[in-house]
């Protein structure tokens, strides 16, 4: 498990402003690419409860006692942060999901209807969803496409234009031209992330190298 990021037992728990029924909502989120993993609600005690153990515990409704998540699936939360919003009476729990599974339907997130009977994948980051666009062209290959291109000229082509995208990125920053700075930085970006999936690296193992760095 990753060190949590930002896990202090001075969240003033007393202080929360909970509903009449002595409840707060509690939005999960995935710690390194920003996924909303799902919502549930917690009362003070399992507030307390999950800065005790550093997982997540929730209040059920419908069987009105305290349940840890993932105990059952073993789907467990790592948490890595707690932050409450500027009126109190909401929470956003970042985590380390384990499993990569949060919905109890086998989905990575609740939130994967946009209508009855589809399956979408939640929204991350932007780096995470061109990762993934580039991850199903490698496994589905579609005709004309510039990356199945990359991947069938392999790592020559990949490195070959890695190597051409940097010293393009060197040579908008020493013209001092933002936009073209911008430009080319998403291009070494987007070859970066082809050669990542090429060698099989999950771009989650970078996020965590950086989290890694930032402590």
């Amino acid at each position: 498990m990753s060190k949590p990021l930002y896990l202090s037992p001075a969240i003033p728990i007393d202080q929360i402003r909970y509903d009449d029924r002595g409840l707060v909502p509690a939005i999960v989120q995935d710690y390194l690419d920003g996924t909303v993993l799902m919502m549930a609600w917690m009362n003070q005690e399992s507030l307390k409860k999950t800065l005790e153990t550093g997982q997540t515990w929730f209040w059920s409704r419908s069987r009105e006692s305290l349940w840890p998540k993932g105990a059952t699936s073993g789907h467990i939360q790592q948490v890595q942060s707690i932050r409450y919003d500027c009126d109190s009476d909401a929470l956003l729990v970042t985590v380390e999901q384990v499993g990569d599974i949060a919905c109890h339907t086998g989905e990575r997130s609740c939130f994967h209807q946009v209508e009855p009977g589809t399956i979408v994948a939640p929204p991350a980051d932007t780096l995470s969803q061109v990762f993934a666009v580039i991850c199903d062209r490698q496994i589905n290959p579609v005709e004309g496409s510039y990356t199945c291109r990359l991947f069938e000229g392999g790592d020559n082509r990949i490195l070959k234009k890695i190597g051409e995208e940097a010293v393009e990125v060197v040579m908008a920053c020493k013209d001092d031209q933002a936009e073209a700075i911008a430009g080319e930085v998403a291009d070494l970006f987007y070859h970066t992330l082809v050669a990542l999936a090429q060698h099989k690296v999950d771009l989650k193992a970078v996020y965590r190298k950086l989290q890694e760095r930032r402590g």
